[in-house]
């Protein structure tokens, strides 16, 4: 059985709760030909990719899934790329808030998903649930998990394939702003983790 290492957000910017590792906490140990490994990230720019990339060496996956929340979004968002730039409009959960800076100096203007993101959006709207492929990771944390992670995997003798996923808000959150609930969040990872 190949193993997925696929990981979550803590709780940031004064939410209790992170739906995306809600949503990775929920998920079975096992889907489809993939035994899972979950993972709970650290909401910072400096904290994430060193957690995750510790991950990668103790775990040696053979695919990696990202989860992230966007909360206005109101729908899951697998995301084609992620770029070189680190543009946060609100603090991390450390106080860093960069402005307009690289997150690899003279490296690529953007890195593409390795994992096919069309077949996992596809496989989520045939599970039924709202879902479109995204062309923006934004400038925050997710976007530099993303990033840096496909940049890490690049440099690698045999790269594993990569990806990341947006999910939205949960009616637990109490934002004032379109939601699935964690039941339709799990179902649209599993169905993502499918077509993988």
């Amino acid at each position: 059985m190949k193993r997925l290492l696929i990981t979550g957000f803590a709780p940031f910017g004064g939410d209790k709760v992170n739906p995306s590792w809600q949503a990775v906490r929920a998920l079975p140990d096992r889907v489809g030909d993939w035994e899972l490994v979950k993972q709970e990230l650290p909401v910072t720019f400096r904290g994430a990719p060193a957690a995750l990339f510790e991950a990668l060496d103790a775990h040696e996956p053979d695919a990696l899934l990202m989860v992230g929340v966007a909360a206005s979004r109101g729908m899951v968002t697998p995301e084609r790329q992620g770029v070189n730039e680190k543009n946060a409009r609100i603090p991390d959960n450390e106080g860093y808030q960069p402005q307009n800076e690289p997150l690899v100096p003279g490296g690529p203007e953007a890195l593409f998903s390795t994992l096919p993101v069309e077949d996992m959006t596809e496989a989520i709207l045939a599970a039924g649930v709202p879902a479109r492929l995204s062309d923006s990771a934004g400038r925050f944390v997710c976007n530099a998990l993303l990033y840096s992670a496909l940049y890490r995997l690049e440099q690698t003798d045999d790269p594993i394939p990569a990806a990341f996923i947006h999910v939205p808000a949960t009616p637990e959150m109490g934002l004032d702003v379109p939601t699935l609930s964690l039941e339709q969040i799990v179902l649209a990872l599993q169905a993502a983790i499918e077509a993988i």
